[in-house]
């Protein structure tokens, strides 16, 4: 096991879980563990958003099922403060349905807590060295695992949100990790017309990134009208 897992510094950690057994037992592992200072405990999501908002911890774990504000609720929340805190979402159960949401909302990790004494340290790992993990295994490819998660439950009914068959087909090539030089290529138009269409993409998805719009399209079934074809927007 490394010394530590950011050489010279501390990760500093806020631990949020309303069972006081399982939070001081979580505690008293990371404090066993080197290169680890929790600086903060929560046992509700309420509190977790103080503590995260006061101390800005390099890492929040974060529990799924939580009293005043449920772990789902506390990553939109999160994710409107724009912190660069990471977080791990720590849970006795999740549906894949709620993996997808987790990760859509800015969770860098979902970690089953009868799994968390022997993956939480390569989780944490895994995390600030800005991988994903889920269950027990680091994810360096996001958008593929996520297909691999989505396609374990159903469909939900396809919704277009107002796209038109070109903005589809963006998405499409996105999905496949296409940067915009290679769009404008790909489509036979500029780069310029490319940042447009992602601009009025974002816009009607309410998205702000291309992650978060690889996300957005996965979990909605997004897909391509027809097949590319070259020529004017």
């Amino acid at each position: 096991m490394p010394s530590s897992v950011r050489p010279g510094s501390l990760v500093r950690i806020v631990v949020a879980d309303d069972h006081p057994i399982f939070r001081e037992g979580l505690i008293k592992l990371l404090e066993a563990l080197p290169g680890f200072q929790v600086v903060g405990a929560a046992a509700d999501g309420d509190e977790a958003l103080r503590l995260v908002s006061t101390l800005q911890p390099d890492l929040l774990l974060l529990d799924l099922a939580m009293p005043r504000m449920a772990g789902l609720v506390a990553l939109r929340e999160l994710k409107d403060m724009k912190t660069e805190t990471r977080i791990v979402l720590v849970t006795a159960a999740i549906e894949p349905p709620d993996i997808v949401t987790a990760l859509q909302l800015g969770a860098r990790a979902v970690v089953l807590k009868q799994s968390a004494s022997d993956a939480l340290y390569k989780c944490i790992q895994a995390v600030m060295n800005g991988q994903f993990w889920i269950g027990r295994k680091a994810v360096p490819d996001l958008i593929t695992t996520l297909r691999e998660v989505s396609a374990t439950y159903p469909s939900p009914s396809r919704k277009h949100f107002g796209l038109t068959p070109r903005e589809r087909e963006i998405i499409g090539v996105i999905l496949e990790g296409y940067s915009n030089s290679d769009i404008a290529a790909r489509f036979s138009i500029s780069e310029k017309t490319v940042k447009h269409h992602l601009t009025n993409i974002f816009d009607k998805v309410g998205v702000s990134n291309r992650l978060e719009l690889a996300l957005f399209a996965l979990h909605h079934r997004i897909t391509p009208a027809s097949a590319p074809a070259s020529g004017p927007a």
